[in-house]
C-alpha cells in the first residue's frame, strides 16, 4: 500500500486541531483510515522531523497516551514530559493556564485527556493559543482517536463498513467511544444496535441506532463491540457482581458460539475480564481487541501527520 498515491489532506485552520467526529468529513475519517493502513504496510511520514510534542493526560491512561507517544516517535518529534502529579495542577493551576504554559515554551502539539467534557471549546475559544490541540478523550463526550482505530479495524476486516452490523454493548450513558463510534458508523451506513442495562442507556446516543438484548442480536452481528464498566464515571448505579453482568449483559462463551463465523469481536479495552467478556475471549481467533491497539498508533500517526502538515503549510 506504501507505493500508492495518496490524496493529501485538507489543510485548511481547522486542520490544525483534531477534537471531535462532529467536526471530521466522512472523507477525512477515510483519508485517516487509509493513511493509517500505508502506515501499517511501511510508507514513510510526509512532515519534517524535529516537531514538539506534549501529553497532557489529567485521567490514567496505558494504551491512548503510550500509543500516542509511540506515534509522535514514529513521526520523528521531540516529546516534551508532563505529569500532572508533578506539576502546578497539584498547585491549583486551571486547564488553560498549564496549555497556555507549555504553549509559550514553544510545544507545538498537545494532545489532552481531560475530565471535563468538551474542555476543548474554551481553550481554541481565546483566540490566544498558538499550539494545535488533539483530544485523547474528553469525559463522558468524544474520544475520535479510539473511533478512527475501530474503523480502521473494521475495514481491515470487512472491506467496508456500510450494510455491517455492529452491536455496542454495555455502559453506554458514560462511554465516549460508544458516542464517537456511534456517530461515525451511522454516518457511514452501519447498522448500529445498543445492548446493554437500560439504566446505562442515553437517548442522545441511542437515538442514532436501534436497542435490544445481546440474546436478540448476537447471531445476526458482524461486529460485538464490548464496552467496559466505567465505575469511576459514576456514583450510583445498578450494582451488578462481575458474574452477574456478564450472565446478563455481556459476551459469554455461549454467546460467542452464536456469531457468525466472520464475526470479530472488539473492545476499547482496558478490559475487565469475566464481566463484559469471557476472559479467554479476549484473545479468541475471532478478538481483534489486540489488533486494535496497534492500529491505534497507526491512525494516530496519520492524525498527528494531519495537524503538522495544517501547522506546516501555514
Amino acid at each position: 500500500m506504501s507505493s500508492e498515491v495518496v490524496e493529501e489532506f485538507d489543510v485548511d485552520h481547522s486542520g490544525r486541531h483534531f477534537l471531535s467526529v462532529e467536526d471530521i468529513s466522512n472523507d477525512d475519517v477515510m483519508r485517516i483510515i487509509n493513511r493509517g493502513r500505508q502506515f501499517k504496510a511501511g510508507d514513510t511520514p510526509r512532515v519534517e522531523p524535529g516537531h514538539v510534542a506534549i501529553n497532557m493526560f489529567f485521567e490514567n491512561s496505558t494504551r491512548t497516551m503510550t500509543s500516542f507517544q509511540m506515534a509522535e516517535h514514529r513521526l520523528g518529534m521531540k516529546i516534551l514530559d508532563f505529569d500532572p502529579g508533578h506539576s502546578s495542577v497539584t498547585k491549583g493551576e486551571s486547564l488553560y493556564d498549564s496549555v497556555r504554559t507549555v504553549d509559550a515554551i514553544g510545544a507545538e502539539v498537545a494532545v489532552i485527556r481531560h475530565s471535563t467534557n468538551h474542555y476543548y471549546d474554551y481553550l481554541l475559544s481565546t483566540g490566544t493559543l498558538g499550539l494545535s490541540v488533539v483530544n485523547g478523550g474528553d469525559g463522558s463526550g468524544q474520544h475520535p482517536s479510539q473511533c478512527m482505530l475501530d474503523l480502521m479495524t473494521i475495514a481491515e476486516e470487512f472491506g467496508h463498513i456500510d450494510g455491517l452490523t455492529v452491536a455496542i454493548s454495555g455502559d453506554i450513558a458514560h462511554s465516549r467511544v460508544a458516542r464517537s463510534d456511534a456517530q461515525i458508523l451511522t454516518r457511514l451506513g452501519a447498522n448500529v444496535v445498543f445492548t446493554g442495562p437500560r439504566e446505562w442507556m442515553d437517548h442522545e446516543v441511542t437515538r442514532l441506532g436501534s436497542m435490544a438484548t445481546l440474546d436478540e442480536i448476537i447471531a445476526d452481528v458482524d461486529v460485538a463491540m464490548m464496552l467496559r464498566v466505567q465505575h469511576e464515571r459514576f456514583d450510583a448505579g445498578p450494582d451488578f457482581s462481575a458474574t452477574d453482568y456478564l450472565q446478563a449483559f455481556g459476551l459469554t462463551d455461549e454467546r460467542a458460539e452464536r456469531m457468525k463465523p466472520n464475526a470479530i469481536i472488539m473492545h476499547p479495552a482496558p478490559v475487565n475480564r469475566g464481566c463484559e467478556i469471557s476472559g479467554h475471549l479476549v484473545e479468541a481467533p475471532s478478538s481483534r481487541i489486540f489488533e486494535q491497539m496497534g492500529n491505534g498508533v497507526m491512525v494516530r500517526m496519520a492524525i498527528l501527520e494531519q495537524v503538522l502538515q495544517a501547522r506546516e503549510s501555514k
